[in-house]
């Protein structure tokens, strides 16, 4: 039963680990967007 919860608990904090690393790479992609549309802005 322990090695069980232990297995649970260790793939929790990796799936956590997961979401925050695919939100923050979300936000990069973003800020990267917005930086190639300004500058297309300011080429017209």
């Amino acid at each position: 039963m322990k090695k069980l919860l232990f297995v649970l608990a260790g793939l929790s904090v990796v799936l956590l680990t997961a979401c925050n690393t695919i939100e923050g790479m979300g936000k990069d992609i973003q800020k990267a967007g917005e930086s190639i549309e300004g500058a297309a802005a300011k080429k017209k």
